[in-house]
């Protein structure tokens, strides 16, 4: 028999939590989801298939339907330690993740904080070929979205293998889950375990 879990109402990263935690207990070859929002439904979809999950999803009302299935052919679900780690890169054994919190750097005028976070990721490109991971937490995950001018920077970063990463609930809370351009939508438990695998992390 499948696990059926109702995770709706829940906030990040509760919903991926609850996911992790019933395969450990039951490494079922299907699992569906009730989710209530569309960064739950990217991040739990996006757990399943680091497990080796097919995903499929659905709309069901207000809420989303993830279905996850493991066939034949297909591994067993990594270890909760090991995922959700892609996109790792090993140069010399050092990887830099970088966090993002504010559309500012610094305290004093907006303004010139606005010009420094710019100028900033315009130079995370000199950390190369360390920088593994840039991610995107409160309002600092407008710099992923349509508009913004740090968006070909990132892709630039992207397209050079450095992750980037956008907090799929504070997508939500400021209305841009949909206007994302670059990178991938995330929650706190892969910001965590991101911070776990790299070899140093610098906050902004």
């Amino acid at each position: 028999m499948g696990i059926e879990l109702d995770c709706r109402g829940m906030e990040c990263p509760a919903p991926v939590l609850q996911v992790r935690n019933a395969l450990e207990k039951n490494a079922s070859d299907t699992i569906t989801i009730l989710v209530d929002n569309e960064a739950a439904r990217q991040n739990v979809s996006r757990f399943l298939e680091y497990q080796n999950y097919r995903v499929d999803s659905e709309r069901c009302g207000s809420d989303y339907r993830v279905a996850g299935t493991r066939g034949e052919g297909v591994g067993a679900p990594e270890t909760a330690a090991s995922v959700p780690v892609i996109g790792e890169r090993q140069v010399g054994n050092k990887k830099i993740m970088v966090l993002i919190t504010s559309v500012h750097m610094g305290h004093g005028d907006d303004s010139l904080g606005d010009m420094l976070m710019f100028n900033y990721i315009k130079t995370l490109k000199e950390m190369r070929p360390y920088l593994w991971r840039v991610m995107f937490v409160n309002s600092g995950v407008s710099f992923t979205a349509e508009g913004s001018e740090a968006v070909p920077v990132l892709q630039e970063l992207a397209s050079a293998g450095v992750g980037i990463f956008a907090c799929g609930a504070c997508l939500a809370y400021f209305h841009i889950l949909d206007k994302i351009q670059v990178g991938q939508v995330t929650n706190m438990l892969e910001i965590v375990t991101s911070m776990q695998h790299a070899d140093s992390v610098v906050t902004v």
